[in-house]
Order: structure tokens, then sequence, then C-alpha cells
């Protein structure tokens, strides 16, 4: 099992429970991870971080002073 952190612009946009599905974005030295239809958006990551599967399910979702986040637990 496997958490990652993405962060949301606004309340209500996914729900504790939800089955979500990840794309993969790739800057120059690293990935970042979306919740599509671009819903969320992860930090970025180095090569031997990346993910290696793309369907997760919603653990939390946390407000916090800097937005919202939800926590996505994945199968690796």
């Amino acid at each position: 099992m496997r958490e990652m952190d993405f962060k949301m612009e606004r309340q209500g946009l996914l729900a504790e429970g939800d089955k979500v599905n990840i794309s993969e974005g790739k800057l120059p030295s690293s990935y970042y991870y979306t919740i599509e239809p671009a819903l969320a958006m992860s930090a970025n990551f180095v090569s031997r971080e990346r993910l290696t599967t793309r369907e997760g399910v919603v653990k939390s979702i946390e407000r916090t002073p800097r937005g919202f986040y939800a926590t996505v637990v994945f199968d690796e």
C-alpha cells in the first residue's frame, strides 16, 4: 500500500471512498500525477518514486490553511 497527497483548489471535488484514475506528467527531471479529470495534483517525484498503478481510492480529505488535500491509497 502506498499513500500520496493531492492538492485540490476547492472543496467538494472528491469524497472519501471515491475510486480515482491517475494520469502521469513528465518534467525534465521528475514526474507528477493528476487525478482525472484535473481534480487534484500531486507534488513532483523523482524516477525511483514513480507510481506503477493508475487507480486508487480516496482515503481522506483535509482542509488546511494552504487549501484542500486528498490522500489517495494505491495497491503498490
